[in-house]
């Protein structure tokens, strides 16, 4: 299927800037077909994993059919778990930025009933929620179905394996007939069909089908970081690598600039591709890359597209693509005309690695994991190099010129072996390694099984302020906890969650909550289980 921009679907101003905020220019494979069906009023069916931008897909045509005139509950979705709900309720309200009047809450089990209570007393248009507590608001009359025109469940096959189909039927019978229902699932079992017979008129099914493809023949590995140190560790590789021309993708525009940005200020010859650029702008960057007087072409899977360069020796996924298929063209951008290549993929937390897994299922092929390149690493390969340049030049022969200097310190009575030292020393003074950071874990070896891991919820988010350097540094003072062993921490806007040994979650839970970070007094819970 032709890929489509967004700017080609008939949106509204607002919906536009809200989705160029967010810096998406292309829609995922399940976006450019469901988001048009879904706006003519249609109900679908939608087949499509998590991580293919599926959230986007209903959200976007939520949002340009609300009126947000009307105070009235208008949509509403439903969710297999809390985090899901937020992770909804937190992009849907990304996206509506710029549309004034839409309030969006989510609704779930675990957070004070009253203070939802109070927010949809106010007016909310768009509802997300759990199964249970959504029904907990209808029978106390606090959420009213009376004009609800979109009823969407997210996931809905996880939502049957958890037990909730009599939930969802129960909420679905009280809506008013004359709706837009929309169903997406991973899979679609003949359960979920016969239900969803029920309750939509003449569905369309929205289904995203693979092309074939060939897998080129390339060196691929994945690295486990967390998202704050992608650059750092994005320049480690570089300079270990040492590579000619280098490729690194990004979801999105603003990742691009911000990335090409840190580059150049690191001092790399790096310049951002992108489909805000024009046309003129887009054959400057891509000049200067054939020529080799920009080594590092940051770019989108958009503007990247017919990139015709065959020196590249390095691909980099600085974000780990939505849809399989991005991941095998951007790979397939080294090892051309029968050139090797090496592709490297940045992986954050489990979502990214249900991606990886979906990507290597997909592809047929094999990602392998590496470590992270510590400085020690980079300090013996830069010493490997420096000797091996060494020798080279011994080997020419060509030093004559030189010798004369070495002749003068000699008679003034310094040994070789203390001139060499000296000059090694100035050598290793230019090492460009050592303007690398240490990173903020201890101790990337140490590893803990996911089984093994609690995700906890903190309600506080960047909004207060708060970064994965504030939430690491708050765990490790208040509840002693060895640095190494926390695992990913995930900020958004309001709250941040935070994996951590489940041994350690019970007194994490008891000596963080209450406490400060950044001024905020915090509560800590548990958060509900990740979908595996």
């Amino acid at each position: 299927m032709e890929k489509r921009r967004f700017e080609e679907i008939n949106l509204s101003p607002e919906i536009q800037k809200g989705i160029s905020a967010m810096g998406f220019e292309e829609m995922s494979p399940i976006q450019s077909q469901a988001i048009p069906v879904i706006l003519e009023g249609k109900d679908i069916i939608g087949q499509a994993q998590t991580g293919t931008g599926k959230t986007a897909a209903f959200g976007i045509p939520i949002l340009e059919m609300c009126d947000p005139n009307n105070k009235s509950l208008q949509a509403l979705i439903l969710c297999p778990t809390r985090e899901l709900s937020i992770q909804v309720s937190e992009e849907i309200r990304k996206l509506g930025e710029y549309k004034k009047g839409i309030q969006v809450l989510p609704v779930y089990g675990g957070q004070p009933i009253e203070r939802q209570i109070r927010t949809l007393k106010r007016g909310v248009q768009i509802v997300v929620g759990t199964p249970g507590r959504v029904i907990d608001h209808i029978r106390r009359k606090t959420l009213k179905l009376d004009n609800v025109n979109m009823m969407i469940l997210d996931e809905a096959d996880e939502m049957f394996d958890m037990g909730f189909r009599d939930d969802i039927g129960l909420v679905m019978d009280r809506l008013e007939e004359n709706r837009q229902t929309i169903f997406f699932s991973a899979t679609m079992p003949k359960e979920i069909i016969k239900f969803a017979s029920k309750y939509q008129k003449d569905p369309e099914i929205v289904k995203v089908v693979h092309k074939e493809l060939t897998m080129p023949r390339i060196e691929q590995y994945y690295f486990e970081v967390k998202e704050h140190m992608k650059t750092e560790i994005l320049s480690r590789l570089i300079d270990i690598h040492n590579p000619k021309l280098t490729i690194v993708f990004c979801n999105t525009k603003k990742r691009v600039d911000e990335l090409t940005d840190t580059l150049g200020g690191r001092g790399y010859l790096a310049d951002g591709l992108h489909g805000d650029l024009k046309q003129s702008q887009r054959d400057t960057v891509m000049n200067k890359f054939r020529k080799g007087t920009i080594d590092i072409l940051v770019a989108t899977d958009v503007a990247a597209r017919g990139l015709d360069v065959d020196d590249i020796d390095l691909v980099v996924n600085f974000d780990i693509p939505q849809d399989e298929e991005y991941y095998v063209h951007r790979i397939g951008r080294t090892a051309r005309a029968g050139r090797e290549g090496v592709a490297l993929s940045f992986v954050v937390g489990r979502r990214d690695g249900n991606k990886l897994r979906n990507i290597q299922k997909y592809a047929n092929t094999k990602i392998k994991r590496k470590e992270i390149p510590t400085l020690k690493d980079m300090e013996a390969t830069y010493t490997a190099t420096m000797l091996d340049n060494i020798k080279e030049e011994i080997n020419k022969g060509e030093l004559g010129k030189y010798n004369k200097t070495i002749d003068v310190l000699i008679e003034e009575g310094y040994t070789s072996f203390d001139i060499a030292a000296a000059l090694l020393k100035f050598y290793m003074a230019e090492n460009k390694y050592n303007k690398h950071e240490e990173l903020d874990m201890v101790d990337f070896g140490t590893k803990l099984k996911p089984k093994d891991m609690t995700r906890l919820f903190i309600n506080i988010g960047s909004r207060k302020g708060a970064t994965p350097r504030h939430i690491l540094a708050a765990l490790t003072q208040e509840t002693k906890i060895p640095q190494k062993y926390v695992g990913s921490i995930d900020v958004y806007d309001k709250f941040t969650f935070v994996e951590v040994p489940a041994d350690y979650s019970k007194k994490v839970v008891k000596n963080l909550s209450n406490k400060r970070i950044r001024g905020s007094k915090v509560q800590v819970e548990v958060a509900n289980p990740r979908k595996k």
